[in-house]
C-alpha cells in the first residue's frame, strides 16, 4: 500500500526538495504541500494523508498547535513526523506532548527520511536515533520535572508490561527489549500493543513520554 504524505513547511525549497526525495521512493507518494499550520489542517482534512511532515516554526499557526489539532481530531488517522533544524530545539518537547509520532532533523539523508516515513506510517514511533535517550530525558526535565509516580493508569499494567514500558522510555527497540528480557520479539510487540491500549496511547513516543511524566522512569540525575 502506498504511503500518502503531506509536507508542511513555510520554505518552498524544503517542500520541493522533500517532495522530490520522497516521490523517488517506492511505496511513498507526496499528495500535497502546506505553507503553514492553517494550510496543513485544511489539506490534512482534504487529502487524508497517512503521514504529515511538520515543520515547527511556521506563520499563522505553528507546527505544535497544528500537530495538536491534527492528532486530536475525532477519528484522526494521520501521524505527524516533526522536522526541525536543531536536535535539541525546545519546541520539540512540546511537539511530542502534542501527539507527534516522530522527530527528525532536516539534514537527515534521503534514506533516513524515507525510513522515518515508513516507520511512522506503520504505527511505530521514531526519534532521531543518536539523540533518543537524551531528548526524552530532557523533555521530562524541562516540561514535567520529577514527580511522584502516577500509579493510577500504570497500575493497570502487569509487571512485565511495566518493565517493557520502562525499557521503551530508555529508547530501546523491540529487538533490543526482546534480547534484554530473553523473549521473542513478537512477544514484545504483543506487550507494547497491550500497553498502548491500556494507557490509551497512540504509539511508542507517547508511551515513552508517559513513562517519564508518570514518574515510572526518572531522567538521569534525579
Amino acid at each position: 500500500m502506498t504511503i500518502r504524505v503531506l509536507i508542511a513547511d513555510d520554505q518552498m525549497m524544503v517542500r520541493q526538495g522533500f517532495t522530490v526525495l520522497l516521490n523517488a521512493e517506492p511505496g511513498i507518494e507526496v499528495v500535497g504541500q502546506a505553507v503553514d499550520g492553517v494550510d496543513a489542517l485544511e489539506k490534512t482534512a482534504e487529502l487524508d494523508p497517512d503521514v504529515v511532515l511538520m515543520d515547527i516554526r511556521m506563520p499563522r499557526l505553528g507546527g505544535i498547535d497544528a500537530t495538536r489539532r491534527i492528532t486530536g481530531a475525532p477519528g484522526a488517522t494521520a501521524r505527524v513526523l516533526v522536522l526541525t533544524t536543531f536536535d535539541l530545539d525546545e519546541y520539540v518537547y512540546e511537539a511530542l506532548r502534542s501527539g507527534a509520532s516522530g522527530f527528525l532533523l532536516k539534514d537527515a539523508s534521503a534514506d533516513e527520511l524515507a525510513q522515518a516515513v515508513r516507520v511512522v506510517a506503520a504505527g511505530d514511533a521514531l526519534l532521531a536515533p543518536h539523540i533518543t535517550k537524551r531528548l526524552i530525558a530532557e523533555f521530562s526535565r524541562v516540561s514535567a520535572g520529577p514527580r511522584p509516580p502516577d500509579r493510577g493508569r500504570v497500575g493497570d499494567l502487569t509487571e512485565r508490561e511495566t518493565e517493557v514500558l520502562s525499557l521503551i522510555a530508555q529508547g530501546l527497540s523491540n529487538a533490543e527489549i526482546a534480547a534484554h528480557l530473553v523473549v521473542a520479539e513478537q512477544t514484545v510487540k504483543t506487550h507494547v500493543s497491550r500497553i498502548l491500549v491500556k494507557l490509551g496511547l497512540r504509539d511508542r513516543t507517547q508511551a515513552a513520554v508517559y513513562a517519564y511524566e508518570s514518574g515510572l522512569v526518572r531522567p538521569a540525575g534525579y
